[in-house]
């Protein structure tokens, strides 16, 4: 029932949007497949940090204020009151906590099992994903390993490996997701959804041992501008970045800038832009007052969709887009961002929003256990 009453809210709420671009929509023949209005729900995850559950390894305690546990029950919610949803990671999934150091340098996969974040991640069913500089704290040959595993595609366009004879992608740089999306009179049609990842310069410089010197980076505006219009040319009707970067005031294109959001936001082509890196969110009213090309209300960065979602599964980032078809053409003709937190401030105590995934839960306690007996014998 309640899922019923929310598509029933979700349909309103476009065709309000819809009648607001449209005074005259009817004058169309409404059997026309040619014309449409799609809500899409974009949703992220950024540096989760090894962050599966929502315990804190050092300090021994459950916590209410991180762990994808309880971001995956605002991922299942988020989806009810939706009628199309992307799901994508941001990266810096795999180094940051006490439980994936254990798998990483005790080997507990034994180069067999599945990584336990992939695990998690297949049960949320992603779309896609890229990657952090912390992904390749442990080597390129354990990152190729864990990412096998996902049943999802990993993109990265800005990395490369350099030989004697020639330059190649490091990774698969963009994917085009065919995406069979509903609109608010329940007609099926077909998107096509370019996705295209890009990660911080510095990576190079923070993960020397494990990125060797045949290993390039290259500038993520220099990137954009050179891969966006071949997504285009391949037929991708809109076009998502997933950007392991964050936003910097002093930030120029063509500099390998750490944090280079701003100058990414204005190349041309870009439909959305999700991103990560420096732990923040996006849109929050706290941050970036008066910047030029900053909407912190609509979460918009010169005119771009984007979001941020926090880090260690904190924070849900979540963009509703409104998108028009017409005669094979899509635009888009609305959007609004957020950053959903998995708790709430309760007279000065940190209380949970929401409850925690069991399924989840239950899937990590092996691995968890040990992970907290590898601490203990550390500190003897």
């Amino acid at each position: 029932m309640k899922s019923k009453v929310a598509s029933k809210i979700i349909v309103a709420w476009a065709l309000i949007f819809y009648l607001t671009f449209n005074p005259h929509p009817f004058s169309v023949n409404a059997a026309s497949v040619e014309e449409a209005i799609v809500p899409l729900r974009i949703l992220e995850t950024t540096d989760l940090h090894g962050n599966i559950l929502n315990y804190d390894y050092l300090k021994g305690t459950y916590v209410n204020d991180f762990g994808l546990v309880r971001t995956a029950t605002l991922i299942k919610n988020a989806r009810q009151d939706s009628l199309n949803t992307l799901l994508f990671d941001n990266g810096d999934l795999l180094q940051g906590n006490v439980l994936m150091d254990y798998v990483a340098k005790k080997k507990a996969l034994d180069w067999n099992g599945i990584h336990p974040m992939m695990k998690a991640m297949n049960m949320l069913g992603y779309d896609a994903a890229t990657f952090g500089n912390h992904d390749f704290h442990y080597g390129v040959p354990f990152l190729n390993k864990v990412i096998k595993d996902a049943n999802f595609p990993y993109v990265n366009a800005n990395l490369y490996l350099q030989t004697d004879f020639d330059t190649f992608h490091l990774f698969n740089p963009y994917v085009i997701l065919n995406k069979e999306v509903m609109d608010i009179n329940g007609v099926s049609h077909q998107l096509k959804v370019g996705v295209i990842g890009f990660i911080t310069p510095y990576v190079t410089r923070w993960e020397k041992d494990a990125l060797k010197d045949n290993i390039k980076v290259d500038d993520i505006v220099a990137s954009a501008e050179k891969h966006i219009p071949i997504l285009k040319k391949q037929g991708a009707d809109i076009i998502i970045v997933l950007a392991h970067t964050g936003i910097s005031l002093l930030a120029n294109p063509y500099q390998n800038e750490q944090n280079a959001v701003l100058p990414l936001s204005r190349v041309k082509g870009i439909d959305a832009i999700l991103f990560g890196h420096t732990h923040l969110t996006f849109p929050d009213l706290s941050k970036f007052k008066g910047v030029p090309g900053i909407d912190n209300v609509k979460g918009t960065i010169n005119g771009v969709p984007a979001v941020q979602g926090g880090s260690w599964g904190s924070y849900l980032g979540v963009i509703d887009l409104i998108l028009e078809r017409k005669k094979d053409k899509w635009k888009i003709i609305s959007s609004q961002s957020k950053a959903a937190p998995i708790f709430i401030m309760k007279n000065n105590h940190i209380k949970a929003a929401v409850s925690s995934d069991l399924k989840m839960k239950e899937s990590i306690q092996e691995i968890h256990r040990k992970a907290i007996e590898y601490i203990k014998k550390q500190r003897q």
